[in-house]
């Protein structure tokens, strides 16, 4: 993986974003030069329109998802996710190779070469999601543990990651019960070193819960580090590969000693800035959209259109949000809070509509411009629920750290939950986020979430 602004990227999701980079200009190159007649066209300028058309492929593939390593996908929703890339291609390509001052047999050509390249690396890309062939499976993991937590290891791994090959898991001196399977256990008549060497490992993952009183072969694994083989422990392992911060394998001290979670003013004014910027031109641009909703609401149910709710923000300050009312008036006349579930019988038919596209957020862009809210961090929560989780779950207050968001890393990585285990999981999404916010993870976050709206991904 391969560290871009404070976020990791797989480096065969990087070689495909090249790949589409530089397959649609080269082909209309070519295709400029084949009907070129003796250097008439500028291939200077074809070439830049031609860059400009790839690298607006490039956002809309990732807006829908294309390139992210999501295992749960079928292939008809990667190959939807790929025709929809296509339809919005072909205006945009048609608009961009009109700018073209040449001839119009010339610009045609050029157009459906640009779409032609287009078809090709979105065909790959369905292939290649669901390929049980190709570079990442020759990504080599050992497990250092065989107890309970090594198990869980290699339990995570192969859910979230198909694509990583555990090579074994080789056994701790102070593992005291065996529990992975006796068929991917590694012998100990070879040091550790040997193992990874032999057997062509590319990283080691420590999975010991004790690792005092040489628990540890400190000299082997740092014999391997030196020799290329990346050692982590579990925390940096998940962080890294799933973008979350898993509680079970957290300790405070990697809290405290490790890197991340920077609160700088420079970083508070950059986010503050963006923010401003970004909501009012939203707020312009939905105002119409906003009106319509409006209208639907009071034909269909009557006022009020908002719903004002108490929220935690940070630092555990209460605030009220401002979203378009999608339930019933009387959704919670005992006055008993509830989790909203993905098929709520609370809700109205604007409601469902509005829930499923996200349109019932848009007035919190009000929130972030008043200051209580960002554009992008954890969602908050109402504080009766905040008091059960901060209870039952570890490090929860830790996400109050940063300002609550319209949208968040929770939101585009998971989908949509309303029980504590869901709570859990979205809080291992926030504490990476809160560790690792940027103004590039900010971005990173806003293009998905755009992927999430059209696709319908984990809606209410």
């Amino acid at each position: 993986m391969i560290k871009v602004f404070n976020h990791w990227f797989y480096r065969a999701t990087i070689a495909r974003v090249a790949i589409d980079l530089m397959f649609p200009v080269v082909c209309v190159i070519l295709v400029a030069v084949w009907v070129g007649r003796g250097g008439e066209i500028a291939l200077e300028k074809v070439a830049f329109y031609a860059l400009i058309f790839a690298l607006m492929s490039i956002a809309f593939n990732a807006w829908l998802g294309i390139y992210q390593r999501v295992h749960s996908r079928t292939r008809a929703e990667t190959r939807a996710r790929a025709v929809l890339s296509l339809y919005l291609a072909i205006p945009l390509a048609y608009v961009v190779f009109s700018m073209l001052s040449v001839a119009e047999v010339d610009r045609g050509f050029m157009l459906l070469s640009g779409l032609a390249a287009l078809f090709a690396t979105l065909l790959h890309r369905v292939h290649s999601a669901h390929s049980r062939s190709g570079l990442l499976l020759s990504h080599r993991v050992l497990v250092f543990g065989a107890g309970d937590e090594a198990e869980n290891v290699g339990r995570v791994l192969r859910k979230s990651d198909p694509d990583i090959h555990i090579v074994g898991f080789y056994p701790s001196p102070t593992d005291t019960e065996i529990v992975v399977p006796a068929q991917v256990l590694l012998s100990r008549d070879m040091s550790l070193s040997d193992t990874a060497h032999s057997l062509k490992v590319d990283e080691i993952i420590v999975a010991v819960r004790e690792r005092r009183g040489g628990a540890l072969p400190l000299r082997e694994l740092l014999d391997c580090k030196l020799s290329g083989v990346k050692v982590l422990d579990l925390a940096s392992y998940f962080e890294r590969a799933l973008g979350q911060i898993r509680i079970d394998s957290l300790r405070v001290s990697w809290l405290i000693f490790g890197d991340g979670f920077r609160q700088s003013w420079r970083r508070t004014g950059v986010k503050r800035l963006f923010d401003i910027v970004a909501a009012s031109v939203l707020l312009l641009l939905a105002a119409p959209v906003m009106l319509l909703t409006m209208l639907m609401i009071i034909l269909e149910d009557g006022f009020s259109v908002f719903y004002r709710q108490e929220r935690v923000g940070l630092d555990g300050r209460l605030f009220n949000v401002i979203k378009f009312r999608s339930m019933r008036k009387d959704a919670e006349s005992d006055g008993q809070p509830r989790w909203a579930t993905a098929n709520d019988d609370r809700v109205t038919r604007v409601g469902r509509i509005i829930r499923k596209l996200r349109i019932d957020e848009l007035p919190q862009l009000y929130s972030v411009l008043t200051g209580d809210m960002s554009l992008v961090g954890p969602r908050p929560e109402r504080p009766y629920f905040v008091d059960q989780l901060t209870r039952d779950v570890p490090f929860y207050a830790v996400r109050h750290s940063v300002k609550p968001g319209v949208t968040g890393w929770a939101q585009v990585s998971y989908h949509y939950g309303s029980t504590v285990d869901d709570s859990i999981q979205k809080l291992q999404y926030d504490l990476f986020y809160v560790k690792n916010h940027s103004l590039f993870l900010d971005v990173v976050i806003l293009f998905q979430t755009v992927g999430v709206v059209l696709t319908g991904k984990g809606a209410q």
